[in-house]
């Protein structure tokens, strides 16, 4: 029989209508209930072509054991972030917060009053790859709820006022106050080579990117790196971009044959892609390969990106 989803519009709930979940959308509804049964909110966020959000639903959202013990220690809603992007963000900002990292599924425990307690992103439904399991970790926060609410309560109400601030902060003003300070001090302020020195530090050298696996294209990053080679000459920001774009395009993430790329690669030498093509994701490449490519006279930076067009079209 189909859940209250069934009743919704968007694609990613209608996709868990026949959940046995008792699933709720993001509404007063839901959360009358979690605060007139005192329980805890179990937040799903997710999209329609998400990969992850699939495999998810398939190992614990249609499962009838899971779903009992989901229905009867929580109140759990279904979102869509391309729905609510307004909610997301919040709830993003924890779990990056929290976590050091994000993505899709979200998965974020809230108190009745949805004030965030524990996030995090895909689970798998035991224990596995270093991960906890979803089961497990369903039965040991409805032990805390039960044994230790006070304790909850009071750290989610310290998290969210830092997550207000967080989500509050006028945009820039921190680098504003900043900058005049460093200009009352009478020392020189470059941001953007601070930037890109900031780039600098995370850069792999040897297969570009920067940070650790998964290795996403960051294409922004790529064109801010760009406008700072034109704008100033540097070296560095050259490097950057050429040593990503060379690894990606070379990569498995590239799609050799059917052009276009990939989200991401899994592990950290471009090998290994997830298999999800998003049209973003190739429209801020195609502006990255091909302002590479003047930049370069590449023409195997040129090829990728009419290979991105080819697909697209």
């Amino acid at each position: 029989m189909p859940n209250r989803l069934a009743l919704e519009h968007s694609p990613y709930l209608l996709q868990h209508q026949d959940n046995p979940v008792d699933w709720y959308p993001w509404g007063e509804e839901a959360f009358a209930r979690a605060r007139a049964e005192g329980k805890p909110i179990f937040l799903s966020i997710g999209y329609s072509t998400c990969h992850w959000c699939h495999v998810m639903a398939h190992e614990s959202f249609e499962d009838e054991g899971i779903a009992a013990r989901l229905n009867a220690d929580f109140i759990a809603i279904k979102l869509d972030r391309e729905e609510r992007p307004d909610i997301d963000r919040v709830y993003m900002t924890f779990v990056q917060a929290t976590t050091g990292s994000g993505g899709w599924p979200m998965s974020v425990w809230l108190t009745p009053s949805l004030q965030p307690f524990y996030g995090g992103t895909y689970f798998p439904p035991t224990s596995r790859w270093g991960r906890p399991g979803f089961l497990e970790l369903l039965g040991e926060i409805a032990r805390a709820w039960r044994e230790e609410r006070p304790r909850v309560v009071a750290s989610a109400g310290r998290l969210f006022e830092q997550l207000q601030a967080m989500t509050r902060r006028e945009p820039g003003a921190d680098n504003q106050r900043a900058g005049a300070a460093a200009e009352a001090d009478g020392l020189p302020v470059d941001r953007l080579a601070e930037t890109v020195a900031e780039f600098g530090a995370i850069y792999d050298a040897t297969r570009g990117g920067f940070g650790r696996a998964p290795r996403f294209p960051r294409p922004s990053e790529l064109l801010f790196l760009l406008r700072e080679h034109a704008r100033t000459g540097s070296r560095e920001a050259r490097e950057m971009v050429v040593g990503t774009l060379r690894g990606m395009v070379r990569g498995g993430m590239h799609d050799q044959i059917g052009g276009g790329f990939h989200r991401y690669s899994v592990d950290g030498d471009w090998r290994v892609p997830h298999f999800e093509k998003m049209l973003y994701d190739q429209a801020q490449l195609l502006l990255a390969l091909t302002e590479a490519a003047a930049m370069t006279g590449d023409d195997e930076f040129r090829e990728a990106a009419s290979g991105i067009l080819t697909y697209v079209a």
